[in-house]
C-alpha cells in the first residue's frame, strides 16, 4: 500500500483560535528504524497499531498498518522501544479532506504538525489558514527522527 502524505507546520496562534474536535492521545515508539524502513508501534486512544513504512521518495512511501490488541501495543512499547512520542491528534475536516493535526508533548512541546494524505502527488487541496510551511520532504519532521529528541 502506498502512503502519499503532505506535512506542514502549524501557526500556534491561529490554531488555538480554530474550531476543532476533541483530540485523541497517541503514544508511539519505534521497534526498528533505518534509512530504508521503520517499524512503529502506536497506541491511539483505546487501539493499538503496528506499522511498517518503507523509504520515502518525495512524499510517497510504502506503508503497511495492522490493528493489534492494545495490550500487545503496550507490551511492545515497554519491551522494545527506548523513547516515546506523546501527542494529541485532532482530525479536522477541510473541504472533504481529513487533516491530522498533532500537538506534541514532552521535549517536543510547542511543535504542531498537520498532515494530509492524498491520492496522488499532483492532487490539489485547500490549505486551512493555520497551515504554514510545507515540510513534507524535510526528514527532520519525520516522527522517526523527532523521537531522537525525546
Amino acid at each position: 500500500m502506498k502512503e502519499i502524505e503532505y506535512k506542514f507546520l502549524v501557526d500556534r496562534v491561529i490554531w488555538e483560535k480554530a474550531e476543532k474536535p476533541t483530540p485523541e492521545l497517541i503514544v508511539q515508539g519505534y521497534i526498528s528504524k533505518s534509512e530504508d524502513s521503520t517499524v512503529r508501534v502506536r497506541i491511539k486512544g483505546e487501539r493499538g497499531y503496528l506499522t511498517i513504512k518503507g523509504k520515502t521518495t518525495g512524499i510517497t512511501r510504502t506503508e503497511f498498518e495492522y490493528e493489534i490488541p492494545v495490550s500487545d501495543a503496550e507490551a511492545m512499547i515497554d519491551l522494545f522501544t527506548e523513547k516515546h512520542i506523546r501527542k494529541h491528534r485532532y482530525e479536522v475536516m477541510v473541504d472533504g479532506k481529513v487533516w491530522e493535526v498533532d500537538e506534541f508533548h514532552g521535549k517536543l512541546e510547542g511543535l504542531i504538525l498537520a498532515e494530509l494524505e492524498v491520492e496522488s502527488e499532483d492532487e490539489t487541496f485547500t490549505k486551512p489558514n493555520w497551515v504554514t510551511q510545507d515540510v513534507s520532504t524535510d526528514p527532520n519532521y519525520y516522527n522517526a527522527v523527532l523521537i531522537d529528541q525525546c
